[in-house]
């Protein structure tokens, strides 16, 4: 039987009827379709799926959707604004951190929740942050790149 939860996404507020035992990313690609965060393992291990959730970097295909009841959700759909692409999406660009693209918007947003919280990260700071995310393309040394790019970049705006 489905439920209705009420819950923020790239700050709109939304309203959705789901089974309790779906996970978030269910809700954000076939309900309200988001198409950013990806299926990859469905298990957690990849990270292609990361969402942000009130500040919190999440795997959204192990995710609950029952616990994002009026919580914040960021998909990388999010990042974008009128003026163009988020900082971190420019330094990936910038940097090579994007091959394939598969890994791209949770490795973003892995990086974004880093930097909200620390915004001059060292590089085992930031390799610990995307250790949850993986990439078969770059071999990681791009995207370790990007991110320190995207604080100096972000640094400067500030």
């Amino acid at each position: 039987m489905k439920r209705l939860i009420r819950f923020s996404v790239n700050g709109n507020p939304v309203e959705v009827e789901a089974q309790p035992h779906w996970n978030l990313l269910r809700v954000l690609r076939d309900e309200l379709d988001l198409m950013g965060a990806k299926q990859g393992c469905g298990e957690g291990e990849c990270g292609a799926c990361t969402v942000i959730v009130d500040s919190a970097a999440v795997n959204s295909c192990i995710y609950p959707v029952m616990e994002v009841e009026g919580r914040n959700v960021l998909t990388i759909e999010g990042l974008m604004t009128e003026q163009g692409l988020h900082p971190i999406q420019e330094a990936f660009l910038e940097k090579a951190g994007v091959q394939c693209g598969f890994c791209t918007p949770g490795m973003i947003m892995s990086a974004k929740a880093l930097l909200d919280r620390n915004p001059q990260p060292t590089e085992d700071e930031i390799r610990h942050a995307l250790a949850g995310n993986m990439c078969r393309c770059t071999g990681y040394i791009q995207i370790v790149e990007s991110v320190q790019y995207a604080a100096e970049i972000l640094s400067k705006s500030s």
